[in-house]
């Protein structure tokens, strides 16, 4: 049997395993996820579980907003809201600051300010955490055993990954969780010691992680009171929580639900399932295949009709020097899978998808 990595021991192994004596993807049962998901969410079992606990609380937390709208405050209006809301807005903040800035480090600030208020631009509901470690795991181990939402293993594999495939591994040597702790140094993300991760199982504070949340959700509450009363902070309160709630189910819909869905001329890298998708990608920049051909890149929409908007507020934001630098990798990507006309015959290898260029710091003018 080989050796493992350090990648390999980084995520919290479920009960039933990442995969079986030979090698093969272990799919488990719906009651195996549930019972593992509801047994990860038990703060009484061990305080480890906080971060799962968390999760549940700003679940649970938006629920009330989401009543109060949909029976007291409910308007054809406010619905467009929630929809611009919920697939626009929420979506394209996940793709500026937990995908390219937080996992990807594909861009710079040149102050820590326009950091913070990146990060809370909207509504706050994953701690970044939860989303970067398992996100390298990913991009290292796609639609293969100990990807943490393979959707392979099915939908609801997916759909309950937050809490049973993603919480980094409780039982790292001091070394493993230093090196653990660089995925996540430059988020501003208050770490724990190594002597607090062993009490607490996780990179992120948990003060800091609830703090920063109450912060958010009492600064954003206030903020839709005074602009539209009572029924738009229900109603975006509400939208928010559909984003938290769908946008589990988007790596089993990105990669195809689990199928090759791969189409000539539109989805380059055939190395994973990864496929592009229109609404995401014109809705919030989320190119999914362009992204895992270069994941360092600031930039995913290569094509002319790829609107990404994500991209765009990251080169405004350079335009004004909050940003300092990024990476964009559209003329790369022109040069090797379109001007060459290899798109029908380049297949990269399943290592050639996921490199150091995310650690790059190039400034380059782009061309919309």
């Amino acid at each position: 049997m080989p050796k493992s990595t350090f990648i390999d021991d980084l995520l919290f192994a479920p009960s039933y395993g990442w995969k079986d004596a030979q090698g093969s993807l272990i799919i488990p049962t719906k009651k195996q996820l549930w019972s593992e998901a509801f047994s990860r969410m038990n703060i009484f079992k061990t305080r480890k579980n906080w971060i799962s606990f968390v999760s549940v609380l700003m679940l649970v937390g938006m629920l009330p907003f989401f009543f109060l709208f949909l029976f007291k405050y409910f308007s054809w209006p406010l619905m467009i809201a929630v929809v611009v809301y919920s697939m626009m807005i929420m979506g394209t903040h996940g793709t500026i600051w937990y995908h390219r800035y937080c996992t990807h480090k594909s861009y710079g600030f040149s102050h820590p300010i326009w950091r913070i208020i990146t990060q809370n631009l909207v509504i706050k509901t994953v701690p970044e955490e939860t989303y970067v470690v398992s996100h390298h795991v990913h991009h290292c181990k796609s639609d293969e055993p100990g990807d943490p939402y393979n959707p392979l293993a099915g939908f609801w594999y997916c759909m309950l990954a937050e809490y049973n495939h993603q919480r980094v591994s409780p039982d790292l040597s001091e070394a493993a969780y230093r090196k653990a702790t660089h995925f996540m140094k430059h988020t501003g993300v208050r770490m724990n010691s190594f002597k607090q991760y062993q009490k607490w199982g996780s990179i992120a504070s948990p003060l800091y992680t609830v703090l920063i949340w109450l912060l958010n959700w009492g600064f954003w509450f206030a903020a839709f009171w005074l602009i539209g009363g009572p029924a738009l902070a229900c109603a975006l309160f509400s939208a928010a929580m559909l984003w938290f709630t769908f946008i589990r189910a988007f790596n089993y819909s990105g990669h195809g639900g689990g199928k090759n869905k791969h189409r000539d001329g539109i989805d380059f890298d055939r190395s994973n399932l990864s496929i592009n998708q229109t609404r995401p990608g014109m809705l919030a920049g989320e190119w999914h295949n362009n992204h895992h051909l270069y994941p360092g890149s600031a930039r995913a929409g290569f094509l002319r009709n790829q609107l990404d908007l994500a991209w765009i507020y990251i080169y405004v934001l350079r335009q004004f020097r909050m940003v300092a630098w990024y990476k964009d990798s559209k003329k790369e990507f022109l040069a090797k899978y379109v001007i060459k006309g290899h798109s029908r015959d380049i297949i990269p290898l399943a290592g050639e998808a996921y490199n150091n260029d995310h650690l790059d710091k190039i400034n380059t003018a782009p061309s919309f």
